[in-house]
């Protein structure tokens, strides 16, 4: 079989070019053989050298002044770009696995035992870009049929590559889940076999896999692949705990883990950020915490969430996530149920006010969320929820016109307070700034900087003769105080 190669042709003119100059072999291999095969050429492109690949990336470099070259010796890999092209170059190996950890011993091999080492079949491809053969695929491993088949399978023994390398559970559940392909089923058991032994993969690592699963364009094949394997249990426990937590029929699904992934698909079909996709993940993790039955009313969630919020801080920093997007999806989290409770036509501009300086600028954010949760099976009942969330983005259009909230900020900082009070860094300025803050957001006082201040003076001797009131109570005797 011949593949066509249009953007990348170039390229490997000129990589071969280099590679006969030095009197080595060279092959494009794997992942972009498999899309160029699915009728994606793509620009990232690895190269397998029969030979010395460091050496061949410098002389590329050097003939053809490419970027700077980024070795890694022991693995005797090196990549560098050229034009909009990303090339890695990896001398042709074999690898062996010390049972506690996934890098491997190395040494040099043949083409056939290079591709014998890689994860699954369909990445096992590779092209010939020699003038004679230009584009025709070698496939040693039945990667095409497993292709066609729609089929994730390891070329040896699944046990042993998870084994070997555990970071392969999470990448079978990836592809399955990016390509929409079927796991087969003696690799499906492996990966059951071998879960635990996700325990030695760093991190990072794990959460950029999950990352890019939960980037995919249905989310949710991934994510019960990670429940049904028994993987999310151990990479995200959390999520594993929403499995069979019941809900009130007549608004959700019956399993929160279920209502979760249809939430997820949902805001999937609108956005391809990562940190909304995760809020949408997360925005009922604490049902569990919080699940009581209310006798006439059913299980309730009271609560659910603001306990979410905090517990979406503990699981960003295991995530290892940058502070901005803990802080955006806790922002969501918190503030996800609050659209709904303000359907009501009774429901003032103080109430719209207080949500939209909250949310800030992912106030359109949280209505898509908002969205996204309506998960009922009913169509009538999802076009009166979508219409009480018309209602509401119509109030806050009205509200913004008048108030331009967008870009709220209270006209009487903190260092102002504590210069005008003589105050010091603490609770009593904070309860203050409150206090006006809640007055401009209930329309008491215009938010405009006299307003603020006349205002302050007007309440502070109250705020100030509490906390004093608080600070000079006697300190309770702890119980083992006193004499024995």
């Amino acid at each position: 079989m011949v593949l066509e190669i249009t953007r990348g042709k170039e390229i490997f003119q000129k990589v071969y070019r280099i590679a006969q100059k030095l009197g080595m072999e060279v092959y494009a291999v794997g992942g972009f053989v498999r899309d160029l095969y699915l009728g994606k050429e793509g620009t990232d492109i690895d190269f397998v050298v029969i030979g010395d690949a460091l050496n061949l990336a410098r002389e590329f470099r050097k003939t053809f002044r490419s970027g700077k070259v980024v070795t890694y010796p022991r693995f005797g890999t090196a990549m560098l770009m050229y034009q909009d092209f990303k090339l890695e170059f990896v001398t042709a190996r074999q690898e062996h696995y010390d049972p506690n950890s996934r890098k491997p011993h190395v040494k040099r091999a043949d083409l056939a035992s290079d591709l014998s080492r890689r994860d699954f079949t369909i990445n096992t491809l590779a092209l010939d870009i020699s003038p004679e053969k230009f584009g025709q695929v070698i496939d040693l491993y039945g990667g095409i049929r497993d292709i066609e088949n729609k089929l994730i399978r390891t070329p040896l023994d699944p046990v042993i590559t998870f084994r070997d390398d555990p970071l392969r559970i999470l990448r079978a559940i990836r592809f399955a889940t990016v390509l929409h392909f079927r796991i087969e089923e003696n690799t499906y058991r492996a990966i059951v076999e071998t879960r635990e032994r996700l325990k030695i993969i760093s991190q990072e690592r794990i959460t950029d896999e999950f990352k890019k699963i939960l980037l995919a364009d249905k989310p949710s094949i991934g994510l019960r692949l990670l429940k049904e394997t028994g993987v999310l249990k151990i990479i995200f426990p959390e999520l594993d705990q929403l499995s069979g937590v019941e809900q009130r029929k007549e608004f959700h699904h019956k399993d929160v883990f279920e209502h979760t992934l249809q939430v997820v698909d949902n805001i999937a079909r609108k956005t391809d950020r990562f940190e909304l996709r995760l809020a949408a993940l997360l925005h009922d993790i604490a049902k569990p915490q919080t699940k009581r039955f209310v006798e006439g009313v059913g299980w309730t969630f009271h609560g659910h969430e603001e306990l979410g919020a905090r517990m979406v801080e503990r699981i960003g920093r295991r995530m290892r996530l940058p502070l901005s997007t803990i802080k955006y999806v806790q922002k969501l989290v918190r503030l996800h149920l609050r659209p709904v409770q303000l359907v009501d036509d009774s429901v003032t501009d103080s109430a719209i006010r207080r949500l939209m300086v909250e949310a800030g600028e992912e106030i359109d954010d949280l209505m898509m969320l908002c969205r996204a949760d309506i998960t009922s099976k009913n169509p009538e009942k999802v076009k009166r929820y979508l219409a009480n969330f018309d209602k509401v983005e119509q109030k806050m259009k009205e509200v913004e016109e008048k108030d331009k909230l967008r870009n709220f900020k209270l006209a009487l900082d903190g260092n102002e307070i504590m210069q005008a009070l003589g105050l010091t860094p603490g609770p009593a300025v904070g309860k203050i700034k409150k206090a006006v803050m809640d007055a401009v957001l209930d329309g008491v006082i215009p938010n405009e900087h006299q307003a603020c201040y006349d205002y302050m003076m007007k309440i502070k001797d109250d705020i100030l003769v509490g906390e004093e009131s608080t600070s000079s109570q006697p300190a309770e005797p702890t119980s083992g105080s006193g004499k024995s």
